[in-house]
């Protein structure tokens, strides 16, 4: 029946033939490929993805995109790989950045996005994303194999009324700098504590070796297979867990829990640093009442750089969740996918999507476009994560990771750092353990993938 009218005249007004032509040629003339996207966005993020689907879909006539809210992270994926063994999965889902090596390791599951928008002759360009950003989601010869959506990566909220107090003027950019001025914060009592740390085995260990060019693990960080074992134990890690250890004993640092536990500590001011997502500016400007507050780079280990002949840092690495495309979907429902990623990656949605929501844009289109706005001067702070991600070139250690069971090894490795800071153990015990037990997570998903 398609063949009998042109789309156009069908899509608006039954033709006058016959009622059953009319009710089935219509049917079939003018049918839309609708696919399911499940993501774990909530609250006014959720809303946001909402409007981003409805937009698309106003853009467009051939294809809907239905938004479904599938709980946290680590649910969306569970409930994926489930519907996908059932046959009934959704086209596109939101994995967050540790499960990539799982998304990859199940065999058969998943449709990578430079082949869907290659069969799809959808516009695709790679060289336009950031390479910091894609390639935790690439291969190693550099084809993308999900679409960053929401990436993040850390940076520094700073009490500048607590700085002032304390008679600091400037942020300190290394390490060994931030050791005098948490000093100068405490004994000033401009506050109790001079800087605690929101996802600390991300932040404190991953980004440290991400940033000094030195391996979380062998085989680059698992992007060159699964044959994979930790290095975190390295003596230049070892010595940055030992400040933090150090630090704790004078209140120069707080160990403040998982997660984003440790916000509460900087919002309510008894903090006056606070290492976390650059993700979390929205939440700071709305919790941080009581003070003027600066967002700014991590800090780096002048010695490590010097020891290793570098002359700045490398990049961060991000965390935040990219979209998958599940196999075995029709081939009007990947045209479907393929023409909404188009869409996504739009230098338009991609700032909206940045400036709304504080995760970074994945284009360096969008990242142009904002600037030249003049959103980054209108909302200081705002660009730091972007300078900070784009430092350099990504390294096989500051690429990312891509590493099975990453998410109960960063709860592993967490276990081990409230110990050394709760002087149980030594830095060295701390990460020898975190180190041994990581390995035997890694194992078993090298087993289970094999078999």
């Amino acid at each position: 029946m398609r063949a009998l009218y042109p789309r156009s005249i069908v899509r608006h007004a039954c033709v006058p033939v016959t009622a059953a032509m009319c009710l089935f040629g219509a049917v079939h003339a003018d049918a839309v490929t609708t696919i399911e996207f499940w993501h774990s966005m909530n609250g006014s993020l959720n809303d946001k993805v909402n409007q981003i689907a409805a937009d698309f879909n106003k853009s467009q006539s051939e294809y809907q995109v239905k938004p479904v809210y599938r709980g946290e992270y680590s649910e969306s994926m569970t409930s994926a790989i489930a519907a996908f063994r059932a046959h009934k999965a959704p086209t596109i889902v939101q994995i967050f950045e540790v499960g990539t090596a799982s998304m990859m390791a199940a065999k058969g599951a998943i449709e990578p996005v430079y082949e869907l928008m290659e069969k799809s002759s959808e516009p695709f360009d790679p060289n336009a994303f950031l390479p910091a950003v894609t390639g935790y989601y690439s291969t190693p010869d550099n084809k993308m194999l999900s679409l960053p959506f929401n990436s993040s990566t850390p940076v520094l909220y700073i009490n500048r009324s607590a700085f002032e107090k304390a008679g600091i003027k400037q942020v300190p950019a290394t390490w060994e700098e931030m050791d005098d001025a948490l000093q100068k914060v405490v004994s000033s009592n401009a506050a109790s504590c001079g800087m605690t740390s929101t996802w600390p085995s991300w932040i404190m260990i991953e980004n440290f070796t991400a940033r000094h060019n030195l391996p979380f693990a062998s085989n680059a960080n698992g992007f060159k297979g699964t044959d994979t074992q930790l290095e975190l134990n390295e003596p230049e890690v070892v010595n940055q867990v030992q400040r933090l250890a150090d630090w704790s004993k004078d209140n120069r640092f707080r160990y403040g829990g998982r997660a984003d536990k440790a916000m509460s500590l900087f919002y309510s001011g008894q903090c006056a640093v606070v290492a976390a997502s650059s993700a979390s500016l929205a939440n700071v400007r709305d919790n941080a009442k009581n003070f003027d507050y600066e967002v700014a780079q991590l800090p780096y280990s002048s010695t490590v750089l010097k020891d290793k002949h570098m002359d700045k840092p490398l990049n961060s690495i991000i965390g935040g969740a990219s979209l998958w495309v599940m196999s075995g979907q029709s081939e009007e429902k990947q045209k479907a996918a393929a023409a909404f990623f188009h869409y996504l990656s739009s230098p338009k949605v991609q700032a909206d999507w940045h400036q709304f929501s504080g995760y970074l844009p994945i284009t360096t289109a969008a990242y142009t476009q904002t600037r030249e706005s003049g959103f980054y001067d209108k909302n200081p702070g705002t660009d730091v994560a972007i300078k900070q991600l784009t430092s350099g070139t990504p390294t096989d250690n500051s690429r990312g990771l891509r590493l099975g069971n990453m998410a109960q090894i960063r709860d592993v490795i967490e276990e081990e750092l409230e110990k050394v800071f709760n002087g149980q153990e030594t830095p060295k015990q701390g990460l020898d353990n975190a180190v041994t037990r990581g390995n035997q997570l890694l194992k078993r998903f090298q087993t289970a993938t094999r078999s």
